[in-house]
């Protein structure tokens, strides 16, 4: 039997910027690819949320690095 991972809260920066059309862009820099938009900023920090999760946990299941703490995010 493997023993149980330990998990450390990850506290990511998410930053958001806004289209000329209106939508919402919400980016986690410490994990490529972590962008979306959403139609609202909550929106697109929920979508964020959700992709960021997906991107940690295949890099828990591949043993991958994991991305250092940060204090630092922008709330809703």
């Amino acid at each position: 039997m493997k023993p149980a991972a330990s998990v450390k809260a990850l506290n990511l920066k998410v930053e958001f910027s806004r289209e000329d059309d209106g939508r919402w862009i919400a980016d986690i820099p410490v994990l490529p690819g972590v962008t979306v938009y959403g139609s609202t900023r909550k929106q697109a920090l929920v979508s964020a949320e959700a992709v960021a999760f997906r991107v940690i946990a295949d890099r828990v299941k591949h043993g991958e690095a994991l991305p250092a703490r940060t204090r630092d995010r922008v709330n809703p």
